[in-house]
């Protein structure tokens, strides 16, 4: 994952900060060996009473220190912009693949990945900020190393000898104490993403839960998955205590093992004070160098548990465009995406795990200004076929001939409502199709939102809670003020028409055949058929039968009418049209 961004197209920026980081670290060093010489030489002058070389000792450490402030602030400034470019290109390249060959919606029945939302999102933050953190800490524990094991070495080889072995063993039982840590901290990303998925659906199906009286049911689950979470934090909480304890006696014991080799031989007059000094310095930061993993196995816990969960999402995403090729190219089920009608010929329907199959060998053909609608009991695979269609659903056998994507459009039984404006609402996915606003209120009228319209005094750049807003009702019919300021060459309907009274459900639909676009409808009303040329029955035994739409219901004219209850214009239009006095009752 780190070289993917190495090798990207922010390659080139990406190094150079990289550079500029490896040479504040060498300077940052660099500086700090320089300041425990002088420091040593500053303390040997006190233990003299050298006034002169006192005085001068301390203007060369005040210098020093005045180097080592930008260094160090260039340093993390460097570190900052380096670990947001990563973060900035990680994600939108996730956020790419996450959309790519729709991931995201074959990603709702993945068992291996939970929460991807969170691993896009916060476990890419901390892989970047610490992978680049843990790196720079490797970096500088190597350039201290090399730079005070010299000193000490000049010191006393025998304190060079304790220094690794005390590291060793300490490392040795850090691991040894710590390493549940790891599989903790992975259960905590989990549950944390768990709970704060639930809030989250609480948030977005409100008004359900409020017409249920679920507060309760809800409130139970919230707590119950807070206690989970709770519960496993308890848990790292324990660990990191264990392990506390350890690392506390390492670091403090380490404080002894220098001046007991040390102090005999100043006592002795081999050495000076200040080599005393000295060889604790030099000794305590070669001791956090080599001591990396115990001063770090907290973080390095969570950060392990954070890149395993952020690999399986890499790998995942992997098997997804392996698998779409390997479909492509090897696939029994052959799909045609340049054609001018769509065409099933023998494709069998199948659930995505390839265990049951809904539909057998199902053939027929669509053109433009033609219509179809499929029926059936539920969990014929009705909209499963829908699914086929449009590629969401790869598992099958036949031939499949569409126009491409761009050129048809799938109307679901609940509409997406985005955040934003209400234009961007009525040209959803589309926001750059050019329409005028008039043209955009004209159709928005045309599908009987009028009083949307009102609500906002025809504000198309109105911001609102739109999924909240608006009426299921409402949601339904700004999908089709989508499908007709887009237009497509064919369009699919799965129940879209389900929350709609059957005068609106009748307009649209002969708005729908105005506008010739040939189109499928998904649906349980009887009402449905007579807008339709013909109807597929789906049978729970994988069977199926396409029966002319006239043999089952009977055409009737369209009315053009207003659909509101306290509008007038019904009465006046009807006359209109038929020459008839008829109350709006009567209507």
């Amino acid at each position: 994952m780190s070289k993917a961004f190495f090798a990207s197209e922010r390659q080139s920026k990406a190094i150079r900060l990289a550079c500029i980081l490896l040479a504040l670290v060498l300077s940052v060093a660099g500086v700090q060996v320089l300041m425990s010489y002088v420091a040593r030489d500053f303390m040997t002058a006190i233990s003299k009473k050298d006034a002169s070389a006192y005085w001068q000792l301390l203007w060369w450490y005040l210098g020093l220190l005045v180097l080592a402030v930008p260094l160090g602030a260039y340093y993390r400034w460097t570190e900052e912009r380096l670990g947001l470019l990563w973060r900035e290109w990680m994600a939108q390249h996730l956020i790419k693949r996450y959309f790519n060959n729709r991931a995201y919606y074959r990603l709702r029945g993945s068992d291996s990945i939970d929460n991807p939302d969170q691993r896009i999102s916060e476990d890419v933050r901390n892989f970047t900020t610490l992978s680049l953190s843990f790196l720079l800490i490797t970096l500088n524990a190597m350039v201290t190393v090399l730079a005070f094991i010299g000193v000490l070495w000049t010191i006393s080889a025998t304190l060079v000898g304790m220094l690794f072995t005390y590291a060793v063993i300490g490392t040795g039982l850090s691991i040894l104490i710590g390493r549940r840590l790891i599989g903790l901290n992975y259960q905590q990303y989990q549950k944390e993403a768990d709970f704060r998925y639930r809030l989250v659906r609480v948030r977005d199906n409100a008004e359900s839960i409020a017409f249920y009286r679920g507060e309760k049911r809800e409130g139970l689950d919230l707590v119950d998955r807070l206690g989970k979470a709770v519960l496993n934090m308890l848990d790292i909480i324990g660990w990191n205590r264990n392990l506390a304890f350890f690392t506390s006696s390492y670091y403090q014991a380490s404080i002894l093992l220098p001046v007991v080799i040390v102090a005999p031989m100043f006592m002795s007059g081999e050495v000076e004070f200040g080599v005393v000094t000295q060889s604790a310095g030099a000794f305590a930061q070669v001791l956090a160098a080599v001591s990396l993993i115990i001063a770090q196995f907290e973080r390095l816990s969570t950060y392990l548990a954070g890149v395993q969960r952020l690999g399986m999402l890499w790998d995942e995403l992997d098997e997804f465009d392996a698998e779409e090729d390997r479909v492509a190219i090897e696939g029994s089920q052959e799909v045609d995406e340049h054609s001018i009608k769509v065409s099933l010929y023998n494709l069998t329907v199948r659930t995505p795990d390839g265990l049951k199959t809904l539909v057998n060998d199902l053939s027929f053909d669509l053109r433009r200004n033609q219509s179809l609608i499929i029926m059936g009991a539920s969990g014929t695979g009705k909209s499963s076929v829908l699914r086929t269609i449009a590629g969401l659903w790869p598992i099958g056998s036949g031939t499949l001939e569409r126009p491409p994507l761009r050129d048809i459009m799938f109307l679901p039984q609940r509409p997406y409502m985005i955040d934003g404006t209400l234009r961007d609402q009525l040209l959803y996915p589309y926001h750059d199709q050019g329409f005028s606003d008039e043209q955009i209120l004209e159709m928005a009228g045309k599908v009987n939102l009028s009083d949307v319209l009102e609500r906002v005094d025809n504000d198309l750049d109105r911001v609102m809670d739109w999924i909240n807003v608006l009426s299921i009702g409402e949601q339904q019919r700004v999908a089709f003020a989508r499908l007709f300021l887009r237009n497509p060459k064919f369009a699919f309907l799965d129940e879209a028409t389900s929350a709609l009274d059957e005068n609106n459900q009748e307009w649209l639909y002969h708005l729908l055949k105005e506008s010739s676009t040939g189109f499928i409808s998904v649906g349980h009303r009887t009402t449905l058929i007579e807008y339709h040329d013909r109807v597929l029955q789906l049978d729970r035994s994988g069977s199926w039968k396409i029966t002319e739409g006239a043999e089952l219901g009977r055409s009737k004219p369209a009315l053009v009418y207003a659909l509101d209850a306290d509008k007038t214009q019904a009465g006046p239009l009807f006359n209109k049209l038929f020459g008839r006095d008829q109350s709006r009752k009567s209507l």
